[in-house]
């Protein structure tokens, strides 16, 4: 029966036709974008830099075995293997958006095993960075990313299973035609992306890559029990540790991202350069001689505590897994040996915020962090003071106090962290006050998410808070330091790659700053060379290799 119009004129069918047609163009829409995230999630490059439109536009031979093994299936079997295999393939491309975020940052592959703790620091860095709202933007998008990425690859895989089951004969040949094209393209070595072949086998090698990883990170911390097992000085008594440098006040300065592509980088080199120039100068017109190398960090682009963990250990610290092995250890800490030799010690922090417990493992005997230093003034992004403050403060709380003994302190300056702005300018050392006088400046900067718009401005903010660490650490040797000072200054690791460029050196900076002649002539034996600026050819050590080596040099 044909329905009418009020006047029983004409068949109203129109509706009824764009309903279907929406409906079908719907469809059509949707097998498409399921598609094309099951493509993207089977081709995702494994670097960043391959990240390019046409680098996903590759034949992957997961899919193709995928589409055979769901064409041998039918009905429940085939819808229950899809979602599996969707599900699968969106913790894959988890994997894979993880890994890549680790690779732009720390400049090496993730680790499901060991980096799980990291990905908390990350988030504490957005919310010291970016305010509170932005770290938890990040907390709440990646657990929807966790949840919602397998959720819509299972059903993007099942959408496109049903299509296979509905054309299953034309289904075949195409996967055989497909199969064929991808046997001839891998023999050929064919790409559209150099080096990205076109004949893709990404996600097979993330889980075949990741399979293995676990088993050799599992057994890491067994590895590393048998190296800490070993410790030349652990049985050394006091009164034979440090013994040629007694008397003197010993100052490790570790400044933030403070690496090798930092002095031989022309984006770089000649504004650090003329900084550590002018230091040279001022130095030298204080009385203070200089010698200078390299140290190898275990780390790059982040995760400072692995490479103090290193220096002062003596081990080889890269992952978190072997700094809470070294930490709940008895290992013998440069710090803790100064503490054994009648030492006192502290640190100073202004980065740390919550309670630091490794500080009784490392031997300090007082730990300064933000809260103890007193700063009132405005936070300068990650880093809460300028370097000058903290130092400052360093000098009102310990090493200015009237009559005290020998001291060894670290101190952390943080003022080089990413984001690296706003950039602090120096001033005179009697005005800084609470910090209250550095909140002109801080409104003035522009906030990290305008300066990262623009990478060329991020390059050149980082170099300037080099300049500026570097600057803050000089000026305060040549206002407060007596002759008793020996200042040991290295950097904690190299910057992440939109700094270095991608390079895969880790080397980093140190130099040992004095008057006393007799502990230059002891450092003679290293070979470092002359002045704040180490030369390509200056002898590089592992930093795990520090703390043997200067003990041994000063027993």
């Amino acid at each position: 029966m044909t329905t009418t119009t009020p006047s029983g004129t004409a068949p109203t069918t129109a509706s009824g036709d764009r309903r279907r047609r929406a409906r079908r163009i719907g469809s059509v829409l949707l097998t498409a974008l399921a598609a094309v995230l099951v493509l993207g999630a089977l081709t995702a490059p494994a670097e960043v830099v391959q990240l390019e439109p046409l680098a996903f536009l590759r034949l992957p031979v997961e899919g193709l075995a995928g589409a055979a093994l769901l064409l041998l299936l039918r009905g429940r079997a085939r819808r229950v293997v899809a979602l599996a295999a969707g599900a699968l393939l969106g913790v894959l491309l988890l994997l894979r958006i993880t890994d890549l975020g680790f690779r732009s940052v720390l400049v090496r592959p993730f680790d499901p095993v060991l980096d799980g703790a990291l990905l908390g620091n990350a988030v504490d860095f957005l919310d010291e960075s970016f305010g509170r709202a932005g770290g938890i933007a990040a907390l709440v998008g990646a657990g929807l990313l966790v949840v919602a990425v397998p959720v819509l690859t299972a059903l993007a895989v099942r959408r496109l299973a049903g299509l296979l089951g509905e054309r299953r004969r034309a289904s075949a040949r195409v996967v055989g035609v497909l199969t064929a094209a991808w046997v001839v393209c891998a023999v050929l070595g064919a790409t559209l992306v150099p080096p990205v072949p076109f004949a893709s086998r990404s996600a097979a090698s993330l889980a075949w890559a990741t399979a293995k990883q676990v088993p050799v990170s599992l057994a890491d911390e067994r590895e590393f029990d048998r190296q800490a097992a070993v410790d030349a000085f652990r049985d050394t008594p006091p009164d034979q540790l440090l013994t040629a440098l007694k008397g003197k006040d010993v100052v490790v300065a570790y400044v933030e991202s403070y690496g090798r592509s930092t002095v031989e980088d022309p984006q770089y080199a000649a504004g650090v350069g003329a900084t550590l120039a002018q230091g040279d100068r001022d130095l030298a017109a204080a009385g203070f001689g200089s010698r200078s190398g390299w140290l190898t960090s275990p780390i790059a682009g982040g995760g400072s505590w692995l490479a103090h963990a290193t220096f002062l250990s003596g081990l080889w610290i890269d992952n978190q897994q072997r700094y809470r092995s070294l930490t709940s250890s008895d290992r013998l800490t440069l710090t803790k040996a100064f503490q054994r030799a009648d030492w006192r010690t502290a640190d100073v922090m202004p980065g740390t915020s919550a309670a630091w417990p490794e500080g009784a493992f490392y031997g300090v005997d007082q730990h300064y962090d933000v809260h103890a230093l007193g700063y009132r003034g405005l936070n300068y992004s990650w880093s809460p003071m300028p370097d000058q403050f903290a130092l400052s403060k360093f000098q009102q709380l310990e090493y200015g106090v009237p009559g005290r003994g020998p001291l060894m302190s670290e101190v952390t300056l943080t003022s080089s962290h990413v984001p690296w702005t706003p950039v602090p300018t120096m001033r005179d050392w009697n005005s800084l006050g609470d910090g209250g006088v550095y909140d002109e400046e801080v409104r003035a900067a522009d906030p990290p998410d305008v300066v990262w718009s623009d990478p060329a401005r991020v390059r050149d903010s980082y170099r300037r808070t080099i300049q500026y660490s570097l600057e803050a650490l000089t000026s305060w040797v040549t206002h407060y330091a007596d002759d008793n000072l020996v200042l040991i200054v290295l950097g904690d690791h190299q910057a992440a790659p939109i700094i270095t460029g991608g390079s895969p050196n880790h080397d980093v900076p140190i130099s040992v700053v004095t008057k006393d002649r007799a502990v230059l002539d002891e450092v003679a034996g290293w070979q470092w060379q002359p002045g704040l600026k180490p030369a390509p050819d200056a002898p590089v050590w592992r930093m795990d290799a520090f703390r043997d080596r200067f003990l041994d040099t000063f027993r």
